[in-house]
């Protein structure tokens, strides 16, 4: 393999910060775990994580005279058997890796394996290029729903799919509440169309007591339509479905089905 130059040593430190934080690194016996197989000496085993770590890595560059013992072991860590059952702790590290790195003009990908891209040279670059589609979602305040059911998608930041799985989430969640079987517009007519008979719908997104509220109700189903009918801007879509969902948090089950 070709030697990679030394990571300067403000992106070392930093990426030292993250592995050897005290609330969400690695702890002292990963630490040393990780060290030995990355054949890393380790002078200091007795010192806090950080500063353990960043002497342990920093020796090793002055010896080698390049990165790659250092990146190797970055990689033992990020290695993702490491996460199993715990998904979001993978993500929320590869994300504070990946922001360290990003200055280095590396990247560790979602499957723990480390790639070259252009060098980061501003902050937010690097806060851009780590944050997952799952941590921008959450920014967002997205619905536990929207991303219960997109799970496998956001952590492979596929935007697409991650939609039509958000839209799935509504339809399911429509069925568990009413038992109908029904999926896309058979289903928003059966729960939340009045029927040919008139009525009221299956779901009531309010009370439907007033114009307002009733006009309310309507403007939901449409969006409800909508989002089921076309999956191909997440931006667009993502939001409208978190929406969706906390209207149905507050939602009310007018009648058992199929008591029409």
């Amino acid at each position: 393999m070709p030697a990679i130059p030394t990571l300067p040593l403000p992106v070392l430190q930093k990426l030292c910060d993250v592995l050897g934080d005290t609330a969400t690194g690695l702890t002292g016996s990963d630490i040393g775990r990780h060290l030995a197989r990355a054949g890393i000496d380790d002078p200091l085993p007795a010192h806090t994580k950080r500063y353990r770590l960043f002497e342990a890595l920093a020796a090793c560059q002055r010896r080698d005279g390049c990165a790659n013992n250092v990146l190797a072991f970055v990689a033992t860590v990020m290695a993702p058997v490491n996460y199993v059952g715990s998904s979001q702790l993978f993500e929320d590290r590869r994300a504070a890796v990946n922001e360290a790195l990003a200055f280095a003009g590396l990247s560790i990908g979602v499957d723990g394996q480390l790639s070259t891209r252009a060098v980061a040279k501003t902050l937010s670059e690097a806060e851009q290029r780590a944050r997952s589609l799952r941590n921008e979602l959450l920014r967002r305040g997205a619905h536990a729903e929207v991303l219960r059911f997109c799970r496998a998608e956001l952590l492979q930041d596929n935007y697409f799919h991650a939609v039509l799985e958000a839209a799935k989430s509504l339809a399911e969640r429509l069925r568990q509440m009413t038992g109908v079987e029904a999926d896309g517009a058979r289903l928003v007519d059966q729960v939340l169309e009045p029927g040919s008979t008139g009525g009221l719908p299956l779901v009531a997104f309010n009370s439907l007591a007033t114009e307002t509220d009733r006009s309310e109700h309507r403007g939901l189903t449409f969006m409800v339509r909508g989002v089921f009918s076309a999956f191909r801007n997440p931006t667009a879509h993502e939001p409208k479905i978190s929406l969706l969902h906390r209207k149905l948090d507050a939602a009310v089950l007018t009648r058992a089905w199929p008591d029409l």
